[in-house]
């Protein structure tokens, strides 16, 4: 499988404004307060807060930001009742559309992601209308550098357990079963390797190229305005950018 795709999405994310940057904090922290609510403060003992701030760290999330939200949603007394909800939809085109959200409000959210995909050229299907075209992996993604070894890195890699191994223009990605995520990360991790990205996450078995401008210009806007929702955690696609 190769990562051409997913790192362009990495490099959108990584170019993004400090005000985008701060609603992917908001979002990172609402994760973090759920992650210790259900399982407590202690990532050594609560694998999913673990692998939250692993992604935060990813992210660029300051760690006094991550240390906050820890102690603030372990101090909490508020009853903070969020639900996981997964919508799956339809882009222009057919680009299959799945968005992960975390909400308060279930009624709301789903209102805001109906009304986004009905004004940007898509329509919001039933549930596994296109989950099946995606496979769940984890993702490790390594900027090239003087510093890499790219050997060294699959070596190490390998020996993890790791099930794939690409090497792309700019960075190694590194492919894993989910439920051998979490060691793989923490292996690397012992051994110095840095990642831009590191989380389970749904991969597209096939991709859709749109070369319609409006249709490119409609899906770009679908995004957009799902990322700016606050109760939208995750978006995947199969639309080859």
């Amino acid at each position: 499988m190769s990562g051409h795709s997913k790192w362009n999405n990495i490099k959108h994310k990584k170019e993004k404004s400090d005000a985008q940057k701060a609603k992917i904090y908001t979002k990172l922290g609402r994760e973090i307060a759920v992650a210790v609510k259900a399982g407590g403060p202690d990532p050594s003992i609560n694998g999913k807060l673990k692998d939250v701030i692993a992604k935060a760290r990813a992210n660029n999330m300051p760690n006094d930001n991550v240390k906050r939200c820890i102690e603030k949603a372990a101090g909490s007394q508020e009853n903070d009742n969020y639900e996981d909800i997964v919508y799956e939809g339809y882009g222009p085109r057919g680009v299959a559309v799945i968005v992960e959200a975390l909400t308060d409000n279930r009624n709301r959210t789903a209102a805001d992601v109906r009304h986004y995909f009905d004004k940007f050229g898509g329509n919001l299907g039933t549930n596994g209308c296109v989950s099946f075209m995606f496979d769940k992996y984890g993702v490790l993604i390594v900027e090239k550098s003087d510093s890499v070894s790219e050997e060294e890195l699959m070596d190490a890699a390998m020996e993890a357990g790791a099930a794939d191994f690409n090497e792309e223009d700019e960075i190694y990605e590194i492919i894993t079963d989910p439920e051998d995520f979490s060691s793989v990360r923490d292996e690397l991790e012992g051994k110095g390797f840095e990642f831009l990205k590191a989380e389970v996450t749904l991969v597209p078995q096939t991709y859709v190229t749109l070369t319609d401008d409006q249709d490119i210009f409609m899906m770009e806007k679908l995004i957009e305005h799902l990322e700016d929702n606050e109760d939208v955690q995750n978006i995947y696609h199969n639309w080859e950018e």
